[in-house]
Formats: C-alpha cells, sequence, structure tokens
C-alpha cells in the first residue's frame, strides 16, 4: 500500500514592520501608513502603533511576490483610502480594494521587478516601470494595459509623474536621462540630459510649477514646467521642461527619494544614508522678494568696488539699477531653501509626507529605516521633534534561534540585541527584552525562565513573566553555538540541568538552582557548572539523546563526536562531512542521528554503531538547522537557499519543499506534537508552518517538482538570452502591453477547445435537423458540456471568463483559422448590449493581428462587411447613451445645486470636513462627552 503523508502550509508571517527595498506611501486620509513588509503589505495606525489591516497577495508565498513597489490612489474621499495597487518581484501588479480587504485585479506586463507606480490625478490610469527598462500605462477602470513606453536604456527609477492633467509622464531612468512623453500621441516629445550619473528619483509639486531631480551627482537639478499657454513662439513646443537652476546639497551620498508635501511648500531630499534634507519652497512673492534683495546686495558691492577703483565698473551699476532691479530674473536659490536637516539613528530606506497639515508645525514626515523600524517626525521652522515610533512588532536585525515552550505556547527569538516573546498562534509580541547578540537559547522547565547563549560567551537567565534579565554569568570565553536541555530516561525535559557548547572548545554541564532573595523573601534561579568536557577544536554544535545517554558534539574539523552522558568517556566518532557539521539532531527512539553541514549535504547516521544510514545532497547552500519531529522519523531542515523541506528518514525522501523567506533561514523549532513549525530568517520575519489534514504522496510531489522544472525551462526558452537585443530609438517607442504567461496560454486553450467543441455540435445539430427531415430523427441531447447554452453564447461566456488584462494576449496566440472562427460569431455578439466592448476589443485585436491575410482570404471578406456596418452602429448607440446619462447627471447637479445655498462642489467639501472631524472626533473619545444642554429662555 502506497503511504500517504500530511501535508504542511503557511500559517503565519510576523516580525517585518518594513521592508528595505521599497518605498513607503500615505493613504490619501493621512490616518494611515502603507508599509510594505517582504510580500505582504500593512495598514499602520500610526498613533495606536497597531497595523489595522494586512493584505497578502497569495496563500502561498514567494520571495518572487515580494513587494518592491506601492502606490495609493488620491481618492477624492478623505476619510478612507478606497484602493492602492502594488508592484512585486515576479513583474506583477495587483489592484486592491482596502475596505474588503481583497485583491480587485492582477495585471501582468513586466518581465522582471516592479520599481515604480504612479497614479493619474483622476486614479483612471496607472504608470509603473519596471527592471526591464519599459514603462508601461494601465487603464485601472478597464483593468488593462493600454501600451508600453520603450527607450529607456536601463530600470526606471522608483519615480513617475503625470504632467498637464495626465496627458504626459515624465520618467526617469539610470541611463541618466529623463524623457517626457506625451500619452495620446504615445511617443517621446523631450529627452532631457544634465546628470552626470544614473538619476534615482524626481518630483512635481502639486500646482505642477516645478520638477526636481536627483542623481548621485552634488546637486539638485530644478525644471520648469510650462503649459502650451505659456509658450513663446521662437521657442519649440515640445519643450516642457526648461532648466530652471541647481541647488548644492550637503550630504554628498547620492540621492535616494524626492518628495513634495501636499500643498507644494516643503520638499524633503532624502540621500542614502541617515540624514533628510528639508527645504522650504516659497510663494512667487517671497522669491521676488527675496532676488530684490539679492540684486541689492549685488549692487552695493559694486559700487563699494567702485568707490575703491578707478570708476571702472560705473557702467556695470548703470546696468543693475535700471534693468534688473525693477524687473528682477527670479532664480532657484531664490523659490527654494535648505530650512532643516533631519538626521536618523539608522540608515533611511524611504520617507512620505503625511498628506494632513498637523495644528502645530509645518509637516509631518515619516520614515522608514534599515533596522526593521518605522518613525514619524514633527516639522517646524526652528526644530524637528520625533512624534511617534513603530518598533516593538519587530526584531531590528535577522533572527538567529527560534525556540518553542514546552506547552507550545509561547515562541522565543534572539537577535543582535534583543529577545522578543510571541505568541506563535497570532503572532504578537509579548515581551521585549534587551540582550547580547543571542546565537542560541531554550526554556527552563516549567516555562516561567529562558536561557539565552550570547556570541560574547554570556548566558543571560530571563524571567519571561516580568520581561526582564534576571543574571548574566560569564560562561564561555567563546560563543555559545548551543543550549541543550537534558532530558529524563523518558524523553520529557528534566529540571536537572542543561549542557552549552561553545568556541572555547568547552562542553560545559550546569545544574538549576534556586536562591533565597533576602529583600522580598522570594526564590531567584541560578546555574552552577558542574562538569567540563574539553574538546580540541571549537564546538559547533551539542545534542543529547532522548534517553540522555549519549552526547553528540560537532567541531570546527568536521567530525562529530559521540560520548557517553554519565562518565565523558569516547563511545563514537562519525567521519563523512568535508566542511564543518553546523546542526544536528536526534530522533525520539534514540536510534538515528541527523547532521547538516556547510557542504549542503544531509547525513543519516546509526547511533549505535555510527554507521552512515545515507548522504543526501539537500540544499543548494549551507544546511543551518535540522529537527526531528517528535516520536517520528521525519525531519526537517533549513539552509542558506531559502527553503525548508520535509524528509523522511526511513526512506530517504524528500517530501515537501516549503518557499516563503526572502533571505537566508538561520534558525528552525519544532512543536512537541509536530503540528507546526516555526522558522526564522535572515528577512527579519518568523513564520509559521501549520499541519493540515490534507494527505499527499511522494510520487504526485516529484511529479509536480518535475513540471515545475519543465514550465520553468519553458519560460527560458521563451526569452532567448542569445538573440540580438532590439535597437531602441533615441525618440522611443510603443509596444504592446501585456506578456505571455500560463494563463494566458490556458486561456488560450480554453477558447480553442471551446471552438472546437462548438463546431462538433453545429455538426450534430445539422445532421439531427436532416435524420428529422428523413423521418429517422428522435429528440435531440445537447452537449452536458456546454451547460445547456447554444453553440454562439458558450464560446461568447469562455471569451468573457478570461481576465480582462489577459485578453489581449490570448487573441494573439490564437492561430488564424481559430481566430477567423472567432470572427463569424461577432455579427451575433455585438447584439448583446453589455458585450460590444468586448466585441470592440476582439475585433481591434484580431484585425491588427491578422490583417494582412484577412484582407487576402475569400472566406473572411463576407464577415467583415457584415462587421462593417453593424459595429459602427451599435457603438454609436452605446455612444449616445452614454452621452445622454452624463447629460442627466450634469442636469441633476445643477438642480441640486441651485437647490442649495453652496455651490454643489463646496457643499461637497464641506461635507468631507465634517466626515474627518468627526472621525477624528471619535478616535479622541470625545463622543462619550455628554451633549451640552441649551439655555432655556426666560420667560416673558
Amino acid at each position: 500500500m502506497v503511504k500517504s503523508y500530511l501535508r504542511y502550509e503557511p500559517g503565519l508571517a510576523f516580525g517585518v514592520i518594513a521592508s528595505l527595498d521599497c518605498k513607503i506611501t500615505y493613504d490619501p486620509s493621512g490616518l494611515h501608513l502603507l508599509a510594505p513588509a517582504l510580500d505582504n503589505l500593512a495598514l499602520w495606525n500610526l498613533k495606536q502603533g497597531l497595523a489595522s489591516k494586512t493584505f497578502s497577495p497569495s496563500s502561498r508565498s514567494s520571495h518572487t511576490l515580494a513587494v518592491t513597489s506601492v502606490a495609493a490612489s488620491p481618492s477624492s474621499s478623505s476619510t478612507s483610502v478606497t484602493g492602492f495597487s502594488s508592484g512585486h518581484a515576479d513583474g506583477s501588479i495587483r489592484l486592491w480594494d482596502c475596505e474588503k480587504a481583497t485583491c480587485e485585479a492582477t495585471l501582468n506586463g513586466h518581465k522582471s521587478a516592479v520599481t515604480a507606480l504612479r497614479y493619474n490625478h483622476l486614479t483612471s490610469l496607472l504608470a509603473s516601470g519596471g527592471k526591464d527598462c519599459d514603462v508601461i500605462l494601465w487603464d485601472v477602470v478597464g483593468e488593462a494595459g493600454l501600451f508600453r513606453l520603450r527607450g529607456h536604456r536601463d530600470q526606471a527609477c522608483p519615480y513617475l509623474v503625470f504632467l498637464d492633467s495626465g496627458k504626459k509622464l515624465v520618467t526617469c531612468s539610470k541611463d541618466k536621462f529623463i524623457r517626457v512623453w506625451d500619452l495620446e500621441m504615445q511617443h517621446c516629445i523631450q529627452i532631457v540630459s544634465g546628470h552626470h550619473s544614473e538619476v534615482w528619483s524626481l518630483d512635481v509639486d502639486q500646482k505642477e510649477r516645478f520638477l526636481v531631480s536627483g542623481s548621485a551627482d552634488t546637486e539638485l537639478r530644478f525644471y520648469q514646467i510650462r503649459t502650451n499657454a505659456e509658450m513663446v513662439e521662437n521657442e519649440s513646443k515640445w519643450e516642457i521642461l526648461k532648466q530652471f537652476g541647481e541647488i548644492q546639497r550637503q550630504n554628498k551620498d547620492r540621492v535616494a527619494t524626492l518628495r513634495f508635501n501636499k500643498s507644494g511648500s516643503l520638499l524633503a531630499c532624502q540621500v542614502a544614508g541617515k540624514s533628510v534634507e528639508i527645504y522650504r519652497v516659497l510663494d512667487d512673492v517671497e522669491s521676488m522678494r527675496k532676488a530684490k534683495r539679492r540684486l541689492h546686495r549685488k549692487k552695493e558691492k559694486v559700487m563699494a568696488k567702485a568707490m575703491v577703483g578707478d570708476n571702472e565698473n560705473g557702467g556695470l551699476v548703470d546696468s543693475l539699477s535700471s534693468q534688473e532691479l525693477q524687473h528682477p530674473t527670479v532664480a532657484v536659490s531664490d523659490t527654494f531653501k535648505l530650512l532643516q536637516t533631519l538626521r536618523a539613528s539608522k540608515k533611511i530606506c524611504s520617507v512620505a509626507f503625511c498628506p494632513n497639515v498637523p495644528k502645530v508645525g509645518l509637516a509631518t514626515l515619516s520614515l522608514s529605516l534599515n533596522n526593521n523600524m518605522l518613525e514619524t517626525h514633527l516639522i517646524d521652522t526652528d526644530k524637528i521633534s520625533k512624534l511617534y515610533s513603530i518598533e516593538l512588532h519587530g526584531h531590528r536585525s535577522d533572527i538567529r534561534s527560534v525556540t518553542l515552550s514546552s506547552d507550545n505556547d509561547l515562541l522565543l527569538s534572539t537577535s543582535h540585541n534583543a529577545v522578543k516573546i510571541w505568541n506563535p498562534s497570532t503572532g504578537v509580541c509579548l515581551r521585549t527584552i534587551e540582550s547580547g547578540y543571542g546565537l542560541c537559547s531554550s526554556f527552563v522547565p516549567g516555562n516561567r525562565y529562558a536561557l539565552v547563549g550570547t556570541k560574547s560567551g554570556a548566558l543571560e537567565i530571563l524571567d519571561v513573566g516580568s520581561g526582564s534579565s534576571i543574571e548574566v554569568i560569564e560562561a564561555h570565553a567563546g560563543s555559545i553555538r548551543s543550549i541543550v536541555p537534558i532530558t529524563d530516561e523518558n524523553g520529557s525535559v528534566s529540571s536537572c540541568g542543561f549542557v552549552t557548547g561553545s568556541a572555547d572548545h568547552d562542553v560545559k554541564f550546569w545544574e538549576y538552582r534556586l536562591l533565597q532573595k533576602p529583600v522580598n523573601d522570594s526564590k531567584q534561579l541560578t546555574v552552577t557548572n558542574v562538569r567540563t568536557l574539553k574538546m580540541n577544536d571549537d564546538v559547533l554544535a551539542v545534542c543529547i539523546s532522548p534517553d540522555s545517554k549519549h552526547l553528540t558534539v560537532s567541531l570546527l574539523d568536521c567530525t562529530i563526536k559521540v560520548f557517553f552522558v554519565d562518565s565523558l568517556k569516547f563511545f563514537l566518532s562519525l567521519y563523512g562531512h568535508k566542511l564543518p557539521v553546523l546542526c544536528m539532531d536526534i530522533s525520539s527512539d534514540g536510534d538515528l542521528i541527523v547532521s547538516g553541514s556547510a557542504d549542503k549535504n544531509l547525513k543519516i547516521w546509526g547511533l549505535d554503531f555510527g554507521d552512515c544510514h545515507k548522504s543526501i545532497f539537500a540544499h543548494a547552500d549551507s544546511v543551518m538547522d535540522v529537527k526531528f519531529v517528535r516520536n517520528t522519523h521525519y525531519m526537517f531542515s533549513v539552509g542558506k537557499d531559502r527553503l525548508i523541506k520535509y524528509w523522511d528518514a526511513d526512506k530517504f525522501e524528500l517530501l515537501l519543499t516549503l518557499e516563503g523567506h526572502h533571505a537566508e533561514v538561520w534558525c528552525l523549532a519544532v512543536s512537541n506534537r509536530g503540528d507546526f513549525i516555526v522558522t526564522g530568517s535572515h528577512d527579519r520575519s518568523i513564520r509559521r508552518w501549520d499541519r493540515t489534514e490534507e494527505p499527499f504522496f511522494i510520487e504526485e510531489e516529484r511529479e509536480k517538482r518535475l513540471e515545475e522544472i519543465f514550465e520553468s525551462d519553458l519560460d527560458n526558452l521563451n526569452e532567448d538570452r542569445y538573440a540580438p537585443k532590439e535597437l531602441v530609438p533615441d525618440e522611443g517607442s510603443v509596444g504592446v502591453p501585456g506578456k505571455k504567461t500560463k494563463e494566458t496560454l490556458s486561456a488560450t486553450d480554453l477558447v480553442i477547445d471551446a471552438l472546437d467543441m462548438v463546431d462538433a455540435e453545429i455538426k450534430r445539430i445539422d445532421q439531427h435537423k436532416e435524420d428529422q427531415k428523413n423521418g429517422r430523427g428522435g429528440e435531440f441531447q445537447s452537449n452536458i458540456m456546454m451547460r445547456g447554452l447554444s453553440p454562439s453564447d458558450y464560446v461568447l461566456h469562455t471569451l468573457a471568463n478570461v481576465n480582462t488584462n489577459d485578453l489581449e494576449q490570448t487573441l494573439l496566440s490564437l492561430p488564424f483559422s481559430d481566430a477567423l472562427k472567432l470572427m463569424s460569431y461577432l455579427k451575433e455578439w455585438v447584439l448583446v448590449p453589455d458585450k460590444v466592448e468586448l466585441v470592440c476589443r476582439v475585433t481591434t485585436v484580431l484585425l491588427q493581428t491578422h490583417h494582412n491575410q484577412l484582407t487576402t482570404a475569400v472566406a473572411a471578406r463576407p464577415v467583415l462587411i457584415v462587421l462593417k456596418d453593424i459595429l459602427h452602429e451599435r457603438v454609436k448607440e452605446c455612444k449616445d447613451t452614454i452621452g445622454f446619462n452624463l447629460a442627466a447627471m450634469d442636469h441633476l447637479k445643477e438642480l441640486m445645486s441651485m437647490r442649495s445655498d453652496a455651490p454643489f462642489r463646496d457643499a461637497k467639501a464641506k461635507l468631507m470636513e465634517i466626515r474627518q472631524w468627526q472621525s477624528k472626533r471619535a478616535e479622541r473619545g470625545d463622543t462619550n462627552e455628554k451633549p451640552r444642554k441649551k439655555k432655556q429662555k426666560p420667560a416673558k
């Protein structure tokens, strides 16, 4: 009988506040901050310090789904965020509904990671840039790509801006150029040069007066944005950006982010370091006044030199006084003034201005730091003060060890400066305790105390209940690599003590002691060293058999030594690994020992004779931890290749491969019942993997892995790396927005199958009619696969189920014969009122793709003639209906504005202000106050 196993699936991911490689942004209400956390997105309430919502792109987490860019839609509502979009490492873009916390659509177009996202003012268009050097424009309402803009020779950097009410788009790239695109003509109309290195960021103010760009140069370059009305006759009408000037930055690090606040009065310049320069943007009156003062000082200097000299500068003084002083030319230094410099404690990853204006101060600026923190600062004219900080929900660095309590209710994790205690079922951080660089940890029996072994060789005793460090013992002269509790004969953890292994060549045995406190008459836990085993090399890992009979020690010389626990006599030496053994574990019955090494192999040994049962090439990099599931011979291993693997140590078979971590996995903990495991990684995340009731078989999983390898090879074949690259013209070009994916190929197969099925059904219908004429026909039985639909309706149903974004690529993959069959049904579908748009899209794509064959094929001529007459009429009817509805809505708006005292737009803005005030009042808890009683008028 074939043996079945139970599947493990991703259960929970926590510990990450903000990713390093993605920018943060505010929602339009200014109450929440969108912060990407690896492959998830969190909506943070900064005042409460809690994540109100979490968005996950898929139930199956993977590093290919890492969020690389995010953009919030500039919604007209000021009380809540209606939606946002996220770009991912696999090139996909997801559109989210914030209130429902669901993904509304997935757009596939980029071949590599998405680095830039930006909505236009009406949120109808979305522009995206990626590492594939392309910029794609998306129709948000239609959930489809419009066109692809090609021209940049390197990846588009994380900022795009729309100009002229969304009619133009400005992009920057690492190719040192800024390009201005006319979206109506779908063409690059201006290329701006000047930077001597990669352009990392750009932004435009709300009024579209200035555009600023920054690179690795020490200057910020400013451009004036000109409209068609400002064009002069002798100037080019394509010159949208005009050079305004440069400002020397104080910091010499490269520019990482440039952001204007919502009003355009402040400009934040974040560098790839620890500082942010805040510039004040002066209005036209102040700029003119400052320019006059500058020229006045210049005139005084010239006059002073002229008084000292021989009056050779008299002509210059006259020219200054007559021309420039009356109508001075405003320079960039007259408009942009350095206000403050914000210096953070760690390197800054991204910045974002809050759209709301604070009651005190000029603006609120939020930062994401590279130590997994979020900070919010209040910017004022004379100082910068910190308002909020979110840091308790994650470690400041990578997680080096995880340990579960005996009842699996608590999880302890260590990092370079703190120990955190979590609830593994909810992912909530319960305690944060300052400590040294913890490399290993363990709970003391009873789960009231915990032990942490540090890199400095100290052994820390922690009180779990109070969240404090009781005692720090200088246990070893080198790093403590392992803490292993001593078990009883029945395999349960005893209260007698534990064993530590260190890089100082010592293995020490410790016992627990309770000391009486004279202050409050309570007892405090302490430990004492009772035995020491000297080794010849650094100790990397220590393990004790469940019956406490054998002690195994792995050394830096790639060997594993086995000793008797009671007498510490040498028993076995296990040879075979080519690099040091980093982790070990012994099965619950004491029969098997598994070792993981830096040579990427797992070796399964028999503990009775020390024979190697099997050597398995397990991971693509070093194996960092391995653990048996209790009372079984199943085991889990983790490695630097970011994978968790599930093994059967009896059959030496790989059962499952779990993907989800974005960096090296350092540590692993398995629950006592084996119902879940916990892993900690270099990406600062802690992930829980739950065992489900779904069975699986080894053969099926092996076939799945082979299919994945085959599909990945097919993807590599589609992109020929040796093919000559297309020469991109300097003025840019336009391409198809979508790309071929597994979904588009599956949709193409479904459409072809539907057409073939319908052809067979039509033949059956014709045969039945002919039989009825001859008197031989019975009752016709339709194909049950068509769900009772007619042939035309069934093909329409299949085509309508194709994702809107995948429709174009699906039609492009159809052969000409099937495309001709599909066009024969269009004249019937166009009579359905709600399918006119779909028919127009299908007709356009098929005509553009097969134009030459359609014009020469005789069979296609009648279809084209019929469509020519019908399509124009149906589109005109739909256009008239939409125009009538728009006119009716305008009429209703006019009626409402006439009945109201204020204009309609002012009334709507006033309503939004009232709602915002009510929401703020509800947060402060003012709604619990009793309403004031009205004063009674005195009786006459």
